[in-house]
């Protein structure tokens, strides 16, 4: 007979077919998998020597650690959880890196990216992971993150702006984590890593000096958490508290030079450098020179320049700090202090590895180089 539901020519089941029932499929998340245990019994061995097989070390021969391997791989079982052995080892295999300022504009700035891929270049074949803490947007929020109370992690690296008693290193100290300060305050319970912040600038300086400029403005780093934006008076002087803005700024002064504006910024990035440089070279008696402590920051001043239709360096030089390579400034290259960055990340990696074998290291202080290029030159001659 036809059925009801079926078009014309489709003939039904007889009802002497029985039909088994069909199972419900399950999701692949809700296969039960495969542990250890079972792979211990399939091959016939306690579970302490399958997870002998497993560590490649230890009294096991090997006719039986190729016949767990071999029950392991017919069994699907890719091997132990690896988090799950950290943990009985009392480790997370986490490194908490601490950027000290907002992700969104940390990975805008190439410095912070170079030093964290030396960085993570070093840590790898340590197995290593990295858990990346960012520091607040701005001075309405906390100065301390809360996974930095909670988050799993074997050492920290606060990657700069720490001072002595930054509430970062507290809360790590109550944790009881060892950290890594980079460009910090060194301290005797931390490790170090920083660069010649002081004598680069020093060295800056006398090179701005030497071609004759006596009107030289400074635009900084942020001074502290408020990351103020501005000229700064004595009295905001008085606050700098952020070490890295502390010794390029004494590098300056302490070679001979008496900034006509110190123009503090929020952050290290072209728009905050283009918008000192227009406050600075707008006004009738503007510097000759601008020396920045970033190359992000020189930059923005080179582009504020290009704006307001001065040469560089004809009728104004600028520096910066850093070393980068920016071919979109082209055809201008940036007079700057090299810092090595890749190394420097990879200095923090081996500080890691130190702390992690019960090794405090000595602070590490890397050198930085001078390179003249195509943006200072002797003082305008009717300046």
């Amino acid at each position: 007979m036809r059925g009801r539901d079926h078009p014309a020519g489709t003939l039904t089941a007889t009802s002497n077919v029985t039909h088994a029932p069909r199972r419900p499929r399950r999701s692949a998340l809700s296969v039960q998998r495969t542990t250890l245990a079972d792979v211990a019994a399939s091959a016939g061995v306690s579970v302490s020597t399958a997870s002998l097989a497993f560590s490649g070390s230890g009294p096991i021969a090997e006719a039986t650690r190729a016949r767990v391997l071999q029950a392991a791989q017919e069994l699907g079982y890719a091997g132990p959880n690896p988090l799950g052995r950290q943990l009985r080892r009392g480790r997370s295999g986490i490194v908490g890196v601490i950027m000290g300022d907002a992700l969104r504009r940390a990975f805008r700035d190439p410095v912070a990216v170079q030093v964290l891929d030396g960085l993570t270049a070093t840590l790898g074949p340590l197995g290593l992971g990295v858990l990346l803490i960012p520091g607040p947007d701005d001075a309405s929020q906390p100065a301390v993150d809360p996974l930095l109370s909670s988050a799993a992690m074997d050492v920290a690296v606060q990657m700069w702006g720490g001072t002595s008693d930054d509430p970062v290193l507290e809360m790590l100290r109550r944790r009881g984590t060892p950290a890594v300060l980079v460009e910090g305050t060194p301290q005797p319970d931390v490790a170090a890593v920083g660069i010649d912040d002081h004598g680069g600038m020093a060295e800056l300086a006398r090179h701005v000096l030497d071609l004759g400029h006596t009107r030289i403005a400074t635009v900084t780093l942020p001074f502290d958490r408020e990351r103020a934006e501005g000229p700064a008076d004595a009295g905001r002087l008085a606050q700098l508290s952020w070490e890295i803005t502390r010794r390029r700024l004494s590098g300056l002064t302490d070679a001979g030079v008496s900034p006509t504006v110190v123009y503090e910024t929020p952050a290290s990035l072209v728009e905050n450098g283009a918008a000192a440089g227009r406050a600075l070279l707008s006004g009738p008696d503007r510097p000759t020179a601008v020396v920045c402590q970033s190359d992000l920051l020189a930059s923005g001043v080179v582009l504020a320049a290009r704006e307001l239709g001065l040469r560089v360096p004809q009728d104004v030089s600028v520096a910066g700090f850093d070393g980068l390579d920016l071919p979109w400034l082209a055809p201008d290259v940036l007079t700057s202090v090299a810092q090595p960055l890749a190394e420097k990340g990879a200095a923090i990696g081996q500080a890691v590895e130190d702390l992690l074998a019960g090794r405090m290291p000595e602070p590490r202080v890397l050198p930085v180089q001078l390179r003249v290029g195509t943006t200072t030159g002797p003082v305008p001659p009717d300046a």
